[in-house]
């Protein structure tokens, strides 16, 4: 190619950067435009409307990030986003009143407690709270989905629907006869009786154990779920007793019982609440109501950093499988936000959301190690406890400030379990052989392919002592409690929250709500007043779901930061 060719096609190449540089960041003005515009329109209110919530989709602590996984959940709504919604709509003079589908998507009794307890503050304005469905259950238990629906004044059921109330039941699988069928042999211990985890893979029914525990649980929930709606119901606590025995209720025996207010397809009872409220407006649904307070920039004065814990502990970063739905801790991204949230200057109080059954011995006490560091740098930190906080996801909770959880919350299990699945006799089975050269005698210790060895059976119950000893000595250290008092409610025995607080494990019973009036009561802030609440880490942009930062970037609190929520 010439020379004069060369410029030509340099100055083709170069205008055509130049075309395509000028409609890209039009596009992209054109783009942010738009979006100003329609989060204007989105979040701007209209005056005497009713807001609307449909609980179909589910809540979750944190839904996850991303287009694609946004695609496999649908529109999940949040924990805090919810109760942060009622409580502005409590003292919002543009919301006239609330109107809620309760059509499945709850499934733990902690989680139903957490949107009741919002919905009883907000009838405490005096505005009407009206719940309808099609039906509690169908082919099956609508136990949760019943319970929540008595948080509100009124309960409308299709008539052609039924009030499931079925009782509770807790029911196990064990897998032992199967592997046994398999040839695959389970050599797992665990710290101590109550420690069931392992029990899945070496018992074939509850042992004595095991079944005491889970008899206390579920008699614990039922005795709340009972209490409960009785109060809301109106009807005394033997009666209530009578109706959940004698469930399920078809629609017009469930009228008569009491247990619904009226019998009432979904346009009815949009008219009726329209009718209470005087509203002739189309009703504003939570999503679009909960954007309208997110409020971007920063505000004067101590801030609550909100991290959420969510999820399986393990030592990388936190992730969600959108094809299981699977959600995990991850200890990098956890730690990394602790230590954001402690740096920065306008953190007052830590306010740490633990929803998890527990994983990496490992992972759990980095997490808990930046909780104390947090305390160290004059940073209090407040645990408010999900549907489960047990063994790590109680190990992590341990340390911090004050320890809040509802009271069906699931917490406790301190102990531990470990071993491995021996899986030689399986492969035999298929006619597969394995042999080996090895440099020294522990080479193998974490083969499936081989037994222990005596001396490393004593090397696996000795790592057992000193993890469940470790777990023990900083339950007592970080809940103020004697050894020996740790170590009889120890046992990886699970309590329910109520439960939990007579122990000491857990200091009082409550929510998102009651963690943020404990963090302003901390900052000497005004109940009435309203606090800036940070959530670390942030999320990310599209750019960085498309180009990861490395490392160093994700540990850095400019990272981390979030828009400001008021709380």
């Amino acid at each position: 190619m010439n020379t004069t060719k060369k410029r030509l096609f340099m100055d083709i190449l170069l205008k055509f950067f130049a075309v395509a540089g000028f409609i890209a960041i039009t596009g992209t003005v054109v783009v942010l435009i738009t979006l100003v515009v329609l989060r204007h329109s989105r979040n701007s209110i209209p005056s005497k409307t009713v807001l609307a919530i449909d609980f179909g989709p589910g809540i979750a602590e944190t839904p996850p990030e991303g287009v694609i996984n946004r695609f496999f959940t649908g529109s999940i709504l949040k924990f805090s986003d919810i109760v942060s919604a009622l409580e502005m709509a409590a003292s919002d003079k543009k919301i006239k009143g609330i109107v809620a589908h309760i059509n499945g998507g709850l499934a733990s009794y902690a989680d139903v407690q957490e949107i009741r307890d919002a919905v009883l503050r907000f009838r405490k304005s005096g505005k009407p709270a009206i719940a309808y469905t099609e039906t509690f259950g169908e082919s099956g238990a609508g136990n949760s989905m019943y319970y929540l629906a008595t948080a509100f004044d009124s309960i409308y059921l299709q008539p052609s629907g039924e009030v499931s109330i079925t009782g509770l039941v807790a029911m196990t699988p064990f897998i032992k006869g199967t592997l046994d069928s398999l040839s695959i042999q389970p050599q797992i211990t665990a710290r101590e009786e109550y420690k069931t985890a392992k029990n899945l893979f070496t018992e074939t029914s509850y042992t004595d154990a095991q079944r005491e525990m889970n008899t206390d649980i579920v008699n614990s929930l039922r005795f709340q779920f009972i209490r409960d709606i009785s109060v809301a119901r109106k009807i005394t606590t033997a009666t209530m007793e009578t109706l959940v025995a004698g469930g399920p209720y078809g629609a017009s025996d469930a009228l008569r019982a009491g247990l619904v207010d009226g019998l009432e397809y979904h346009d009815q009872v949009h008219e009726r609440i329209k009718k209470r409220t005087g509203t002739t407006r189309p009703f504003i649904t939570i999503g679009r109501y909960i954007a309208a307070f997110k409020k971007p920039g920063f505000r004067k004065g101590k801030s609550v950093a909100l991290i959420y814990g969510d999820g399986t502990i393990t030592s990388g970063k936190s992730e969600y499988n959108p094809l299981t739905g699977s959600k995990t801790m991850g200890a990098r991204t956890i730690t990394a936000a602790f230590r954001a949230a402690t740096r920065d200057p306008s953190t007052g109080a830590i306010l740490f959301r633990v929803n998890s059954p527990g994983g990496s011995y490992v992972a759990s006490d980095m997490i808990r190690r930046e909780i104390v560091r947090a305390r160290e740098a004059g940073k209090p930190v407040i645990v408010t406890m999900g549907a489960v906080a047990g063994s790590g996801g109680y190990f992590v909770s341990a340390d911090a400030t004050k320890i809040i959880a509802h009271p069906a919350t699931l917490t406790g299990s301190i102990g531990v379990f470990g071993g491995k699945m021996v899986t030689s006799g399986f492969y035999n089975k298929l006619g597969i052989t394995f042999d080996y050269v090895a440099t020294d005698s522990n080479a193998l210790l974490y083969s499936s392919m081989h037994k222990y060895s005596p001396e490393q059976w004593n090397y696996i119950e000795s790592r057992m002592d000193t993890v469940y000893a470790d777990f023990i000595n900083k339950v007592a250290k970080g809940r103020n409690l004697s050894v020996d008092k740790v170590k009889e409610i120890a046992k990886g025995r699970v309590y329910t929250g109520e439960d939990a607080v007579k122990t000491g494990l857990v200091d009082t019973l409550g929510g998102f709500f009651d963690a943020f009036s404990i963090a302003k009561n901390l900052l000497d802030i005004p109940g009435e007043k309203k606090v800036a609440v940070k959530v670390f880490p942030r999320k990310k942009t599209i750019w960085k779901h498309l180009f990861k930062e490395n490392e160093r970037e994700s540990m850095m609190p400019e990272e981390l930061k979030s828009e400001i929520l008021l709380f």
